[in-house]
């Protein structure tokens, strides 16, 4: 195996000791998983500046807003410090800086004002690891965490109006298959990202189905 370039290596040891208390869908082995897809996504799509997509991938969740009370600003800038640290040029701070502001879902509001190839790949990355079997473990453990329920029939899906109000919901976690995780297929910018994709959508369909008949429901899922 080839050695990692010293500033990847570098970003790993700092993402570790910032994220080591962190909500476990949100720790360093998410930030591990996302870097390795964006790799894989960058081999297979053969495009791509993958200095760019390796520690916009590494820093993307270095403050998420969902656990610094919404301040969205504070991930980019806490990158912008760290990679200025280390020499990092300004053009390549800037672009990382601007994938992190727009990688993350916000409830599926239209992003327009990032779209290049490096950030197709890492938010291609960060929503494969939404979905599927991890994806499916990750939202039950923040569902966990937030003492949200599991299941309510009586809390209807919700429609929200901003990403800030997609932040507060308490609505349980089954809703957020159908609020977000069954969407991500479709929002999928790679080829690779749309197999991969639809593949874990498979998965939680069946899940959602074996869930619903293990409570005595008989429910249609979309595909």
């Amino acid at each position: 195996m080839n050695p990692l370039d010293p500033t990847i290596q570098k970003t790993i040891t700092y993402v570790k000791k910032v994220l080591a208390n962190a909500e476990g869908g949100h720790d360093w082995l998410h930030i591990e998983r996302v870097w390795k897809l964006a790799r894989q996504i960058w081999k297979l799509e053969g495009k791509g500046d993958l200095l760019t997509i390796e520690l916009a991938a590494l820093l993307h969740d270095i403050s998420d807003p969902k656990f610094n009370s919404g301040n969205e600003e504070l991930g980019s800038q806490m990158a912008f410090n760290f990679l200025k640290k280390n020499n990092l040029d300004n053009k390549r701070i800037e672009h990382i800086q601007t994938i992190i502001r727009y990688v993350s879902y916000k409830g599926g509001f239209p992003q327009d004002k990032i779209n290049s190839i490096e950030f197709r790949i890492v938010q291609d990355a960060d929503r494969l690891d939404a979905i599927g079997a991890i994806g499916i473990a990750r939202a039950f453990n923040y569902g966990g965490f937030k003492n949200r329920p599991i299941y309510d029939p009586s809390i209807s899906l919700q429609e929200y109006k901003d990403s800030k109000a997609y932040h507060r919901s308490n609505a349980p976690t089954i809703n957020h298959f159908y609020e977000k995780l069954l969407k991500l297929k479709d929002l999928m910018n790679t080829e690779t990202g749309k197999r991969i994709g639809q593949e874990r959508h498979n998965f939680m369909l069946q899940f959602l189905e074996r869930f619903y008949d293990e409570c005595g429901i008989r429910k249609g899922n979309s595909d």
